[in-house]
């Protein structure tokens, strides 16, 4: 069956969120005029009101950098000697809440949080561990170890480890490194030559060397690697996501497949988390919230485009109809109308 991630044509030309560190693509820009001390003082009126005003938390959060909104956290802290944070929790509640904490948050601090949350509790989570390393920079990887280490005095690499094991780890830990090769320069030779070694460890093997997977696919820059999906294709007639697909399974598949749509597309990648989280059996509402709210000032625009032509409606439609009251206008009001 073929599907919008067999398509390698356009791949070479296309920009990468793995590489291009810009908010050019985001729907919630810097506000200009922006005054604090008075986004802070109509925070507190609508908090400290009878019954609290949702409406004018979800117009200043929603429609402001996330800069922005530390410095309005430290006005309102200098104003009232509360803590933003503590009084949202006061005040509000459910998903409603948890998006607001998630947008004062500071985006490496709100990951590793994410990262805490999947790797606590019964079981880890596979599936958001997945997610934050495949679709992350070498930037936010370091930033959220960082974040880690400043939260819990320990670093993340061996918390991660006693949560893991075998190739899934092996890879996890490649990724949560933060050392993938970041030049733009393209060698079709060894382009090629990683090729024929996926192929050679895969499909033209009995039984698969994950090892060779796990080393280029967490290594080679989005560059190269886009040139390899490429050279991999014409060299064994199928693309490199169909042969893991066929040669692997469990959480080392996953992850693997991960790293290649993210390669592709982060956008695309993220659309399709999102597609899955409001489609399955009940909505997923951390897995809206995380990428919504860390995705608002990197590349929402582009989720958007991807996500109408994966599924052939807008995400601000699917948004609309799978979710409900103060936490659907908030996040309508991060996604932005355009294109609905």
């Amino acid at each position: 069956m073929s599907s919008v991630w067999d398509d390698l044509d356009l791949l070479l030309e296309s920009p990468s969120s793995l590489t291009v560190n810009s908010t050019a693509r985001g729907t919630v820009k810097e506000k200009t005029g922006f005054k604090p001390d008075e986004d802070a003082a109509e925070l507190r009126k609508a908090i400290e009101g009878i019954g609290t005003t949702e409406k004018t938390l979800i117009d200043i959060l929603c429609q402001r950098s996330n800069a922005q909104r530390q410095l309005i956290c430290k006005a309102y802290q200098d104003n009232t000697g509360r803590s933003l944070c503590d009084d949202l929790e006061g005040d509000t509640h459910g998903d409603f809440e948890d998006i607001l904490v998630a947008l004062i948050t500071p985006p490496a601090k709100f990951d590793c949080l994410e990262f805490k949350r999947a790797i606590k509790g019964a079981g880890t989570k596979e599936s958001l561990l997945i997610e934050l390393l495949a679709s992350r920079s070498n930037y936010q990887i370091k930033a959220m170890r960082d974040a880690y280490l400043a939260e819990t005095g320990r670093n993340l690499i061996d918390d991660l480890k006693s949560e893991v094991s075998g190739d899934f780890e092996k890879t996890l830990l490649n990724l949560a490194e933060g050392k993938r090769d970041e030049s733009t320069n393209v060698d079709v030779a060894k382009a090629k030559a990683d090729a024929k070694i996926l192929y050679e460890a895969g499909e033209k093997k009995w039984g698969t060397d994950e090892s060779k997977f796990i080393d280029i696919l967490c290594h080679r820059s989005v560059a190269q690697l886009r040139q390899t999906l490429v050279e991999y294709k014409s060299l064994s007639g199928r693309t490199l996501q169909e042969s893991i697909e066929r040669e692997m399974s469990g959480c080392l598949e996953d992850i693997l497949v991960a790293i290649v749509k993210c390669v592709k597309s982060v956008p695309a990648y993220l659309a399709e988390r999102l597609h899955k989280s409001m489609k399955g059996t009940g909505t997923t509402e951390s897995t809206l919230i995380r990428i919504i709210v860390s995705r608002s000032e990197l590349d929402l625009q582009d989720i958007k485009a991807e996500y109408k032509k994966l599924f052939g409606c807008s995400l601000y439609s699917t948004i609309e109809s799978e979710t409900s009251g103060d936490f659907r206008k908030a996040l309508l009001k991060i996604c932005g109308e355009d294109g609905k």
